[in-house]
Parts: C-alpha cells; sequence; structure tokens
C-alpha cells in the first residue's frame, strides 16, 4: 500500500465525530489518531456543519469544521478564507495559508483529518496578500513545508511588503517575510505528493496572482471518480481608493487575459480563495459544488465587475 493510501485507509477509521481541537499546536499529540471511525469522512466533516458554522463574507478569522470537497482534496480553512488541502503520496499540498491568526486554526483542521502537519509538503498560494499568505510563515515553521509561488509573489512574500504596482498596494500591512524555494511559471505542471498540478498566472487583482487546476481523485472506500478542480484567484477590481484602473491600461490588459484565461479552465468544481466570491455557501446549499459551466460563470461576473468599475471611473 502506498503511502498516500495508508493515509487515506487511516482516514476512513472515521469516529462518529471530531475530537476537541488541540489548544496548542506547539505542545498537542502531531496527529488526532481518534477523531473517526465510520468508514466514511464526508458523515464525520460533513458539509452541512459548515454551512451551520459559517455565514456569506465571513470574517477571515473565524474558525470553520473541515469538510470534503471531492476524494483527496478538502477545505481546511477558515469560515472567510480557503486553504485547501489535497492528500498526497507520502507528502501533502496545501493552497493558501489566510491570515496570520489562521495558522493554529488550519493546523487543527489537518490534525483532526489524523494528519500530521510535518507531512504537508508544499505550501502553495493564489495572491500576495495578507489575507491569503499572511500564515505562511506560521506554517512553515509548523510543517516544514516547501513554499512556492510566481516570479512576482515570491519578491512580496520574501520581503513581506506588498508590490509598488498592486491596486491595493497603499492598504495593505506588512507580512512576516518567508522564504521563496521554488518559482513557478504560467502553464507550468508541478508533480507533489504524486499529483500534477498545473499553474495558471492569473494576474489582475495583485501583479503576481495565480490559479490552479489539478484532478480530486476520490478515496479509496469511494467509487472511482476524478474530478477537474480549479483554484481560482479572486481577480476582482479592487484598489485603493485612490487608484484609478483607467489610469493603468496595463493592468487592465492583464485583467482581460486572466478572465479570458479562467473561462477555459478545466472545471468540474470551482474554488476560490474567498469562498463567497463564487457563491460556494449558495452553491453546496442549492445542489452541491460540481459544475462543470462554473468557471466560465465566474469569468463572465468578473468581467462584468470590471466593466462596472471601468465605467464608474469614467463618469
Amino acid at each position: 500500500m502506498s503511502a498516500r493510501l495508508a493515509v487515506l485507509a487511516a482516514l476512513a477509521l472515521v469516529a462518529g465525530g471530531c475530537a476537541p481541537a488541540p489548544e496548542s499546536p506547539a505542545t498537542a499529540d502531531p496527529v488526532a489518531h481518534d477523531v473517526v471511525s465510520s468508514p466514511d469522512m464526508a458523515t464525520s466533516f460533513p458539509q452541512s456543519a459548515f454551512l451551520e458554522k459559517c455565514e456569506d463574507w465571513d470574517e477571515w478569522d473565524t474558525p470553520a469544521p473541515p469538510f470534503e470537497l471531492l476524494g483527496d482534496t478538502w477545505y481546511v480553512g477558515t469560515c472567510g478564507i480557503s486553504a485547501l488541502l489535497v492528500i498526497g503520496d507520502g507528502e501533502h499540498i496545501l493552497i493558501d495559508s489566510g491570515v496570520e491568526d489562521a495558522a493554529p486554526l488550519i493546523l487543527a483542521n489537518i490534525r483532526a483529518l489524523g494528519i500530521d502537519p510535518r507531512d504537508v509538503g508544499y505550501l502553495l498560494m493564489s495572491h500576495e496578500h495578507f489575507d491569503h499568505v499572511g500564515a505562511h510563515a506560521a506554517l512553515v515553521e509548523a510543517t516544514g513545508a516547501e513554499v512556492i509561488a510566481s516570479p512576482i509573489a515570491a519578491q512580496v512574500l520574501s520581503s513581506g511588503e506588498a508590490s509598488a504596482d498592486d491596486p491595493q498596494a497603499a492598504i495593505h500591512p506588512a507580512m512576516t517575510p518567508v522564504k521563496v524555494d521554488r518559482i513557478v511559471n504560467d502553464g507550468e505542471v508541478l508533480t507533489l505528493g504524486g499529483k500534477e498540478f498545473t499553474a495558471h498566472l492569473t494576474p489582475g487583482h495583485t501583479p503576481g496572482a495565480m490559479s490552479w487546476t489539478w484532478n480530486a481523485c476520490s478515496l479509496p472506500w469511494q467509487p472511482p471518480v476524478c474530478r477537474r478542480v480549479a483554484y481560482v484567484d479572486s481577480l476582482s477590481p479592487v484598489s485603493a481608493d485612490d487608484y484609478r484602473f483607467t489610469d493603468h491600461p496595463a493592468v487592465v490588459a492583464d485583467f482581460r487575459r486572466s478572465i479570458a484565461k479562467v473561462a477555459k479552465l478545466p472545471c468540474d468544481l470551482l474554488t476560490t480563495p474567498h469562498p463567497s466570491a463564487s457563491g460556494m455557501l449558495d452553491r453546496m446549499t442549492d445542489g452541491g459544488l460540481l459544475d462543470g459551466a462554473a468557471c466560465a460563470e465566474y469569468a463572465r461576473a468578473i468581467e462584468k465587475r470590471l466593466n462596472e468599475r471601468l465605467a464608474k471611473e469614467g463618469e
């Protein structure tokens, strides 16, 4: 049995509910061995628990229970900010870390699944703002994970300071710097934990923004199936008060190229750094997250917002 299957099989030993979260990540047993005893993880960490706990556009540091997105891909973030854990072969992949105060919450969620945070081998990112990568340094300290970022985002992560070209540079606070171990470029396919992740540079919201696609595959006790997951960056045309997108045609061009790229992504299941940006709670309530048209619809909604912002600036 591979290391990945061994982890997934261990997850199948589910106890009827969640064990209490450890009080201190520094002193807790690294693996919560008694979390589950049912062969179906989804019954112990149902999406309904997230819906009961969280609200649309919730606070960024409000604790949320983890839940299965699909098979080996799990939501381990807070109510207001996404963090995704993908179970790999021996080493696992975490995408985004949230605000600095979210670090212990994400670590607790990983432990709740029976996974040792020290088995998280890779830390990926969406975009280089403190609400999505602010806990990178703390999570690297706890896990030893390799940090992977786009060329522009790597400069921000390494310095802790927002890029001068960022439309929100004037309103974003500094972050704890973190060493970037690997630079990834557009279209590059990374094999991490035995799984392939494709990097898509999608600048606009920030200069170094990224989106990711991969195949999420069923757990060993589930009917065998894989679906295409797209973790698509925010792409919202938000800025500091004195910033005008119409004064920065290159940024607008980046937005339009990124929107066109997102519309064509392989996408059975869409997730975004802010869950509510893609209506995650509504979609979970209305019938589920699987929707092959979700990325194209998201792209159209973002394009509409961008056009409205540009029109407003022209008034």
